[in-house]
C-alpha cells in the first residue's frame, strides 16, 4: 500500500484502494483491525543504551587499556600509591566522557515529540478526536487552521489550505494545498495535494485521507535516515589513538631493548624489569587524557560565552579543522522573514529599505528618499487593506491591533514606539511583508479600515491566484485586489499614473510585464495590485467585481539574508573555508540569496535536486568540491551531499534547522543546529546549537576550535618533550651501567603533578594572531605535522642530556651519595620541564616575544609546580616516601643553570643582541 504514488490519484481512486469512505469514515472496528496490522503512528527507535554501557565504553579507549595495564604492573610490583593515582585519573575521565555521551542521543525522542497529540478523524459517520498514535491509513483528517498535522494524507477536500512546511522542506513560505492529481515524479515540497506529519496547517480547512503513518511517513523516513548514520570518530580522537599507539610500540621496543641489554651484561633479571617499567612510567604521559578532556572542557565554557553551546565534547576541537560548511538558507542564512525590496508604481521602481518585520525604512529612488504620496500611496493603501495578516509586537497588535492597556491610539495615528524591538507576524508571511511595506510608509490598516470598513472578502484560491475585498469608500464600494502579476494584468482594463486613470495599451502592458520580469530574474515574489470602484447595490462575487480593474502597481519581496551573514561568509574564505547552501527553494531564489551573501553561484557552482538525482555518489563527489549553491534538494540529498564532501577527504560542518537538516547535521563532522529557531530534531541531532541563530557565531567557534587544537598541540608538545628528556636519562643510565637517576614514584609525580599543572595552563593559553588567516590544517595531518615532532625530540633530548649531566656530577664530583644525585637529576629535570613550558607557549615566537606574563594561570600554575617540588625537598615525611634530600645553594647553583640555561641565552639575545643590532641598522 505504502508504495503507490498517492499524489499521483484522484481522491476517489485512493479511497478506493484504501477501501475508506470519504463521507462515514472508516468503522471504529475496522479502525482497530487495521492499527493491529499496521502498528501505532509512532516513529521506532533503536533499543536504548544502559546507563552502565555507556560508562563501561568509556574505557576502550587504546591510551585508557595502556593507562590499565601499567596500573596492574605497578600493583604487582608493590607501587600500589602508583596505581591508586593512575586509576584515580582513569575514573575521572571516563566520568566526565559518560556525562556527555549520556544527555547525547535523543533525536529519535525528539521525532516523536513532532506527532500531534490528538487528530481529529471523522468514524462511523462522527467526528471524534483520537490519540495521534492511533490513526491508521485510511482515516479521513480534518484540519483547520493551527492544526498540527498526525500524519501524511491525500487531500480530499480544501478552503483556502495552506501548510507551513519549512521544517520539512525548507520552503519559508507556506504552500497552498489543492486536491486533484500530479503528474509525473514530483519531489515533497511540489506535492500540493498532500499534507505531511508533523506540518502545520496555517490557514483554511480541508478533509485528507491517510495514506502513511509511522516509519512510512515522510517524517518516518527521515528517522530511518538518522539510523543509518553511523557514529565517527573526530579528527582529535583519531590523532590521540595513533599517539597512543605510536607511544606503546616505542615504549614496548624501549623496554625491551634495555631488559635485553641489561641481562646480557649480567644484571638480574628482577632489576632489569623495575628498570623496564620505569622506563614505561617515563614514555607514557599519563595525565594526557585527562588534561585533553578539561582542555576541551574548558573550551565549552568559552563557547557558551560566544553563543555556542557544545552538545558533544570533541566537537570543540573538530571545529578547528572544518573545511566545508554546508549551511541550510531559510532562518541560517537568511531572516525566515519575508520583506518588500522593490515596488513599481506610477512608472517608477523604487527600491524599499530595512528588513524584516520591524516597520521601519524608507522608499528610495536612486539612493532618494521619496514622499509617500500619489500613486505610491494608493499602492501600499491596497496592500494594507487587501490583507489578513497581524503585525505583532510584545503585547502590542497592528493590522487590528490592541494597546496594553485595551485602549484606541487617537484617530489617523499609528502605533506608538514602532521604531526596533522584537516584531513577529501572525498570518501569512507575504501577507505579512505587505502590511509591513505599508507601515514603512505610515500607512496603518487599523486607521486605513476606519475610514475604508471592510465589506465582504473574496478569499485567495490556487486555481484563481487573487483575493479580494470590498471596502466602503464613502457612498459607494471600493473592490482591493491583489495577486499574481499575468492573472491581474489580464483583468485590468486601465493603469493610474501620476494620480490619473488611464487606459491599460500594449505598451504600458509590455512595460509592466518587463518589470515583472526585472523583479523576478533577481528572485523576488512579485504580487500586482489594483482596485475598482462599484456601485453601492453590486452584486459582491468574483465574476463581477474582479474585472475592468485599475491597475496600481507591484510589489517585489524576498526573504533577506541575515546582515551578519555576509561578512561571516568572508572570513570563512578569507579562513580557507568553503560555504555551501543547501535550500528547499527554487533555483533562482537561490542563485539571488547567494549572490547578496556573496556566495559564486554562476555556470557549474549551483545544482538542483534533479539533477543531482541522476548522478551516481562517485559523480557527485567528483562536482563536490565546485559547486556553492544546491537548490530543490530532499533530506535524502543533504545527506548524499555531505558525504560526497566527505568521501573528498573534507572535514564538513552542516547547519540546518528543520526536521529535514537532522540526519544531515548527524551525518556531518560536526554538525550545527539553530536555538531559537531549530526543531528539537535538529537540536537533538547536533553536536553543536547556536544559541542566538546566528551564522556569524558559526565563525568565532571555528575560531575558538582553532585556537584549542593549538593549545592542544602545545601542550602535547610540553608533555612529550619532557618524557623523551626523562625516557633519555633513564635509557643511557640503563644502558651505561649507571644507577637509576629516577625512581618511578618521581617519575610519576612529575608526569602528573608538575607537568599536569602547566599544561592545563597552557590549554587555556591566548589564540596567536592571524588564527583565521591560517588554511584549515590538513583532515589527515599528524599531530606531530608542521615540525612539531622535530622540536619536541630536540628539546627532549636537551632537557635529558643536562639532567643526566647533573647526575652525573653529582655522582663522580661530589660526595659520591646516590641520594643527592638522585635529588639533584629529579630536580633539574623538574625545573627543565617549568623552564620548557614557557617554550612550548609558541612554535613562532620565542618565550620573550609571546610574553613571560600573558598567561598568568601559567605563570602561576609554574609557581605552584616550583612550590610543591620544594615540599618534596624539604618536607621530611615527603622525602621519605620520594627519597629525596635537602639541596643547598651550590646545588641550586648548578640546577638553574643546567635546567634554565636556553631561557638565559634567549634573554641575552632578546634584551642585549636584538636591540643592539636594531640600533646598528637604524645608523
Amino acid at each position: 500500500m505504502q508504495s503507490r504514488l498517492w499524489y499521483q490519484m484522484s481522491p476517489d481512486e485512493a479511497l478506493q484502494v484504501l477501501q475508506s469512505d470519504g463521507q462515514r469514515g472508516l468503522a471504529g472496528a475496522e479502525a482497530r483491525r487495521r492499527l493491529e496490522e499496521a502498528g501505532p503512528n509512532q516513529l521506532k527507535a533503536k533499543p536504548k543504551v544502559p546507563p552502565y554501557i555507556i560508562f563501561l565504553n568509556q574505557f576502550q579507549d587504546f591510551m585508557v587499556l595502556v593507562l590499565l595495564a601499567a596500573t596492574a604492573v605497578s600493583a604487582f610490583l608493590g607501587e600500589i600509591a602508583d596505581a591508586i593515582t593512575i586509576v584515580a585519573i582513569v575514573v575521572i575521565n571516563a566520568i566526565l566522557g559518560f556525562i556527555q555521551e549520556y544527555r547525547a542521543e535523543r533525536s529519535l525522542e525528539a521525532l516523536k515529540e513532532m506527532a500531534a497529540p490528538e487528530a481529529r478523524v471523522r468514524r462511523d459517520n462522527e467526528v471524534r478526536r483520537v490519540p495521534a498514535r492511533e490513526v491508521v491509513p485510511g482515516d479521513i483528517l480534518l484540519l483547520e487552521s493551527g492544526d498540527r498535522v498526525a500524519a501524511d494524507a491525500l487531500l480530499l477536500k480544501a478552503v483556502n489550505l495552506q501548510a507551513d512546511e519549512a521544517a520539512l522542506t525548507g520552503e519559508s513560505v507556506p504552500v497552498h494545498k489543492v486536491p486533484g492529481p500530479l503528474r509525473g515524479p514530483v519531489a515533497v515540497g511540489d506535492r500540493r495535494n498532500m499534507v505531511h506529519q508533523g506540518t502545520v496547517i496555517t490557514s483554511g480547512r480541508g478533509e485528507a485521507v491517510v495514506v502513511a503513518t509511522g516509519m512510512n511517513t515522510e517524517v518516518g523516513k527521515i528517522a530511518g535516515l538518522l539510523q543509518e548514520v553511523e557514529d565517527e570518530d573526530t579528527p582529535l580522537q583519531k590523532r590521540l589513538a595513533a599517539l597512543g599507539r605510536w607511544l606503546v610500540l616505542a615504549c614496548l621496543a624501549i623496554c625491551a631493548a634495555v631488559v635485553s641489554i641489561g641481562t646480557f651484561r649480567g644484571e638480574e633479571l628482577y632489576n632489569m624489569f623495575l628498570a623496564g617499567v620505569s622506563l614505561a612510567v617515563a614514555a607514557i604521559p599519563e595525565g594526557l587524557p585527562a588534561i585533553v578532556t578539561v582542555c576541551l572542557a574548558l573550551g565549552v565554557q568559552k563557547m557558551v560565552q560566544r553563543q555556542a553551546i557544545i552538545r558533544k565534547l570533541p566537537a570543540v576541537e573538530t571545529l578547528g579543522c572544518v573545511t566545508v560548511i554546508c549551511s541550510d538558507k531559510t532562518g541560517t542564512l537568511t531572516q525566515n522573514q519575508m520583506t518588500v525590496r522593490r515596488v513599481w508604481a506610477g512608472g517608477r521602481s523604487l527600491m524599499v529599505s530595512g528588513t524584516g518585520y520591524i516597520p521601519q525604512g524608507e522608499y528610495l529612488d536612486r539612493g532618494r528618499r521619496v514622499t509617500v504620496a500619489g500613486d505610491l500611496k494608493m499602492l501600499l493603501s491596497i496592500a494594507a487593506l487587501c490583507n489578513n495578516a497581524v503585525l505583532q509586537k510584545a503585547g502590542l497588535t497592528i493590522g487590528g491591533w490592541l494597546r496594553r492597556d485595551g485602549g484606541r491610539e487617537k484617530a489617523g495615528e499609528g502605533p506608538k514606539n514602532r521604531n526596533g524591538g522584537s516584531w513577529s507576524i501572525s498570518g501569512d508571511p507575504t501577507e505579512g511583508a505587505l502590511l509591513v511595506a505599508a507601515a514603512k510608509g505610515g500607512l496603518w490598516r487599523e486607521r486605513l479600515e476606519r475610514q475604508e470598513p471592510r465589506v465582504a472578502e473574496i478569499p485567495f484560491d490556487s486555481g484563481r491566484k487573487r483575493m479580494s475585498v470590498i471596502c466602503r469608500a464613502g457612498r459607494g464600494l471600493r473592490a482591493y485586489v491583489k495577486g499574481a502579476p499575468d492573472v491581474i494584468l489580464d483583468l485590468c482594463d486601465r493603469i493610474l499614473v501620476d494620480g490619473r486613470v488611464l487606459p491599460l495599451d500594449a505598451a504600458r502592458r509590455e512595460l509592466i510585464r518587463a518589470e515583472n520580469e526585472a523583479m523576478a530574474g533577481q528572485a523576488l515574489r512579485v504580487l500586482a495590485l489594483a482596485y475598482r470602484d462599484l456601485e453601492a447595490g453590486a452584486e459582491l462575487n468574483g465574476e463581477t467585481v474582479e474585472k475592468n480593474l485599475i491597475l496600481v502597481g507591484l510589489m517585489g519581496m524576498l526573504d533577506p539574508p541575515r546582515p551578519e551573514a555576509a561578512a561571516a561568509i568572508r572570513v570563512c574564505h578569507q579562513a580557507g573555508i568553503k560555504v555551501v547552501m543547501i535550500t528547499g527553494d527554487h533555483q533562482v531564489t537561490a542563485r539571488a540569496v547567494a549572490r547578496e551573501l556573496g556566495l559564486p553561484a554562476g555556470e557549474g557552482q549551483v545544482l538542483n535536486g534533479r539533477e543531482l538525482e541522476t548522478m551516481t555518489d562517485a559523480e557527485l563527489a567528483g562536482v563536490a568540491p565546485e559547486i556553492n549553491v544546491y537548490a530543490r534538494v530532499s533530506p535524502q540529498h543533504k545527506l548524499r551531499i555531505v558525504r560526497a564532501l566527505k568521501a573528498g577527504g573534507h572535514i564538513v560542518a552542516m547547519t540546518g534547522d528543520g526536521v529535514n537538516d537532522a540526519p544531515a547535521i548527524k551525518e556531518a563532522d560536526i554538525g550545527i543546529a539553530m536555538g531559537r529557531s531549530g526543531t528539537d530534531v535538529a537540536r537533538e541531532a547536533a553536536a553543536m546549537v547556536l544559541a542566538d541563530d546566528n551564522f556569524a557565531t558559526i565563525v568565532a567557534a571555528v575560531e575558538e576550535g582553532r585556537g584549542i587544537y593549538d593549545n592542544i598541540r602545545k601542550f602535547i608538545r610540553y608533555l612529550l618533550s619532557c618524557n623523551i628528556g626523562e625516557v633519555f636519562t633513564m635509557f643511557v643510565a640503563v644502558v651505561s651501567g649507571l644507577p637509576l637517576p629516577l625512581l618511578p614514584i618521581q617519575i610519576l609525580w612529575m608526569n602528573l603533578v608538575t607537568d599536569g599543572l602547566p599544561a592545563m595552563a597552557l590549554g587555556v593559553d591566548n589564540k596567536e594572531p592571524g588564527l583565521m588567516q591560517r588554511p584549515p590544517r590538513p583532515p589527515g595531518e599528524s599531530v606531530f605535522a608542521r615540525g612539531l615532532g622535530r622540536g619536541m625530540a630536540v628539546l627532549g633530548l636537551q632537557i635529558g642530556v643536562a639532567t643526566l649531566a647533573v647526575f652525573i656530577l653529582g655522582l663522580y664530583l661530589g660526595d659520591g651519595d646516590l641520594l643527592t644525585a638522585r635529588t639533584l637529576s629529579f630536580t633539574t629535570l623538574v625545573m627543565a620541564q617549568l623552564f620548557a613550558v614557557f617554550e612550548c607557549r609558541s612554535e613562532h615566537l620565542s618565550p620573550f616575544a609571546a610574553g613571560y606574563f600573558s598567561n598568568p594561570y601559567l605563570v602561576l600554575a609554574v609557581a605552584c609546580s616550583a612550590a610543591m617540588q620544594l615540599l618534596v625537598l624539604y618536607i621530611p615525611l615527603l622525602q621519605a616516601v620520594f627519597k629525596t634530600v635537602p639541596l643547598n645553594s651550590f646545588h641550586w647553583g648548578i640546577v638553574i643553570l643546567a635546567a634554565g640555561w636556553r631561557t638565559i641565552l634567549q634573554a641575552i639575545y632578546y634584551y642585549l643582541l636584538a636591540p643592539a643590532r636594531r640600533l646598528v641598522w637604524q645608523r
